[in-house]
Protein backbone atom coordinates (compact mmCIF):
# COMPACT_ATOMS: atom_id res chain seq x y z
CA UNK A 1 0.00 0.00 0.00
CA UNK A 2 1.45 3.44 -0.66
CA UNK A 3 1.29 6.15 1.44
CA UNK A 4 -1.97 7.78 2.53
CA UNK A 5 -2.03 11.38 1.56
CA UNK A 6 -4.43 12.63 4.08
CA UNK A 7 -4.99 16.11 1.91
CA UNK A 8 -7.11 14.03 -0.11
CA UNK A 9 -9.07 11.89 2.05
CA UNK A 10 -13.04 13.34 2.84
CA UNK A 11 -13.21 15.40 6.37
CA UNK A 12 -15.84 13.76 7.77
CA UNK A 13 -18.40 16.13 10.56
CA UNK A 14 -20.31 15.41 13.04
CA UNK A 15 -22.05 12.34 14.69
CA UNK A 16 -24.82 9.58 13.55
CA UNK A 17 -26.24 10.05 17.18
CA UNK A 18 -30.05 11.00 17.69
CA UNK A 19 -30.60 14.76 18.74
CA UNK A 20 -29.90 16.14 21.12
CA UNK A 21 -26.46 14.68 20.92
CA UNK A 22 -25.58 14.81 17.15
CA UNK A 23 -25.84 18.95 17.51
CA UNK A 24 -23.00 18.08 20.04
CA UNK A 25 -20.64 17.55 17.98
CA UNK A 26 -20.25 19.99 15.21
CA UNK A 27 -16.92 20.81 16.12
CA UNK A 28 -15.64 17.38 15.56
CA UNK A 29 -14.51 16.09 12.95
CA UNK A 30 -12.17 12.88 11.25
CA UNK A 31 -10.20 11.03 8.59
CA UNK A 32 -10.65 7.64 8.28
CA UNK A 33 -7.20 6.17 8.07
CA UNK A 34 -7.81 2.62 7.84
CA UNK A 35 -10.74 2.82 5.69
CA UNK A 36 -8.63 5.09 3.14
CA UNK A 37 -5.72 2.04 3.47
CA UNK A 38 -7.56 -1.07 2.71
CA UNK A 39 -8.33 -2.30 6.25
CA UNK A 40 -10.27 -4.72 7.34
CA UNK A 41 -9.38 -6.03 11.03
CA UNK A 42 -9.49 -2.96 13.10
CA UNK A 43 -10.11 1.41 11.93
CA UNK A 44 -7.79 3.93 12.48
CA UNK A 45 -8.91 7.40 12.19
CA UNK A 46 -7.47 10.84 13.04
CA UNK A 47 -10.11 13.03 15.18
CA UNK A 48 -9.93 16.73 14.82
CA UNK A 49 -11.09 18.81 17.89
CA UNK A 50 -12.19 22.32 17.07
CA UNK A 51 -11.72 24.56 20.28
CA UNK A 52 -14.58 23.78 22.23
CA UNK A 53 -15.04 20.95 20.67
CA UNK A 54 -15.84 17.21 22.15
CA UNK A 55 -14.72 13.49 20.52
CA UNK A 56 -18.19 12.04 21.46
CA UNK A 57 -20.40 11.69 24.13
CA UNK A 58 -18.58 9.73 27.19
CA UNK A 59 -18.78 5.59 26.57
CA UNK A 60 -17.13 2.66 26.61
CA UNK A 61 -17.85 -0.71 24.91
CA UNK A 62 -18.40 -3.97 25.31
CA UNK A 63 -16.34 -5.96 22.53
CA UNK A 64 -13.94 -3.29 21.23
CA UNK A 65 -10.38 -2.13 22.46
CA UNK A 66 -9.26 1.51 21.75
CA UNK A 67 -6.41 3.17 21.62
CA UNK A 68 -5.53 7.02 21.43
CA UNK A 69 -2.86 8.82 20.73
CA UNK A 70 -2.48 12.72 20.86
CA UNK A 71 -0.93 13.95 17.43
CA UNK A 72 -1.18 17.72 18.00
CA UNK A 73 -2.24 20.12 20.77
CA UNK A 74 -4.10 19.57 23.74
CA UNK A 75 -6.83 17.46 24.91
CA UNK A 76 -8.84 17.08 28.13
CA UNK A 77 -9.45 12.93 28.55
CA UNK A 78 -12.24 12.66 30.63
CA UNK A 79 -13.09 9.37 32.47
CA UNK A 80 -14.57 8.05 35.07
CA UNK A 81 -11.66 8.77 37.41
CA UNK A 82 -12.14 12.55 36.40
CA UNK A 83 -9.69 14.84 33.85
CA UNK A 84 -6.61 14.17 32.62
CA UNK A 85 -4.35 16.69 30.37
CA UNK A 86 -3.00 14.89 27.11
CA UNK A 87 -0.53 16.70 24.70
CA UNK A 88 1.17 15.58 21.60
CA UNK A 89 2.70 12.50 22.05
CA UNK A 90 0.65 10.96 25.26
CA UNK A 91 -1.74 8.15 24.85
CA UNK A 92 -4.24 5.93 26.54
CA UNK A 93 -6.09 2.46 26.03
CA UNK A 94 -9.54 1.46 26.74
CA UNK A 95 -9.75 -2.22 26.57
CA UNK A 96 -13.14 -4.14 25.63
CA UNK A 97 -15.89 -4.82 28.82
CA UNK A 98 -14.08 -2.11 30.93
CA UNK A 99 -16.91 -0.23 32.17
CA UNK A 100 -15.28 3.13 32.16
CA UNK A 101 -16.72 5.75 29.99
CA UNK A 102 -14.45 8.10 28.54
CA UNK A 103 -14.19 10.71 26.06
CA UNK A 104 -11.54 13.85 24.97
CA UNK A 105 -12.84 17.45 25.08
CA UNK A 106 -10.06 20.67 23.37
CA UNK A 107 -10.75 23.20 25.83
CA UNK A 108 -8.04 25.21 24.16
CA UNK A 109 -8.18 28.23 21.60
CA UNK A 110 -6.40 26.28 18.70
CA UNK A 111 -7.02 22.48 17.18
CA UNK A 112 -6.27 19.30 18.39
CA UNK A 113 -5.79 15.83 16.72
CA UNK A 114 -5.68 12.64 17.87
CA UNK A 115 -4.94 9.42 16.13
CA UNK A 116 -7.97 6.64 17.66
CA UNK A 117 -7.46 2.86 16.46
CA UNK A 118 -10.13 0.27 17.73
CA UNK A 119 -10.74 -2.98 16.59
CA UNK A 120 -13.49 -4.04 14.17
CA UNK A 121 -15.57 -6.62 15.63
CA UNK A 122 -19.26 -8.15 13.52
CA UNK A 123 -20.95 -7.29 16.99
CA UNK A 124 -20.45 -4.35 20.05
CA UNK A 125 -22.27 -2.64 22.22
CA UNK A 126 -21.50 0.68 23.13
CA UNK A 127 -23.15 2.29 26.51
CA UNK A 128 -22.65 5.96 27.05
CA UNK A 129 -21.80 6.70 30.59
CA UNK A 130 -23.07 10.16 31.45
CA UNK A 131 -26.76 9.83 29.33
CA UNK A 132 -29.75 7.10 28.93
CA UNK A 133 -28.64 5.52 25.80
CA UNK A 134 -26.63 2.75 24.01
CA UNK A 135 -26.17 1.65 20.79
CA UNK A 136 -25.95 -1.80 19.28
CA UNK A 137 -23.54 -2.53 16.38
CA UNK A 138 -24.04 -5.47 13.98
CA UNK A 139 -21.45 -5.03 11.03
CA UNK A 140 -21.17 -1.97 11.08
CA UNK A 141 -25.02 -1.25 11.25
CA UNK A 142 -25.22 0.82 14.78
CA UNK A 143 -29.32 1.05 16.08
CA UNK A 144 -29.26 3.27 19.09
CA UNK A 145 -31.71 3.11 21.67
CA UNK A 146 -31.89 3.96 25.90
CA UNK A 147 -30.71 1.61 27.88
CA UNK A 148 -33.52 -0.69 28.67
CA UNK A 149 -33.58 -1.47 25.10
CA UNK A 150 -36.73 1.34 24.59
CA UNK A 151 -36.34 3.28 21.23
CA UNK A 152 -35.01 6.51 21.27
CA UNK A 153 -37.15 9.63 20.43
Amino acid sequence: MAKIDQSSLTRKTGSDYPEPYASMMKKRSYLMLGDAGGLTQFGANITILEPGGMSSMRHWHMNGDEFVMVTKGEVVMVTDDGETVMHAGDCAAFPAGVENGHHFINKTDTEARFLVVGTRVSEDTVYYSDVDMMVKDTDGVGEFTRKDGSPFR
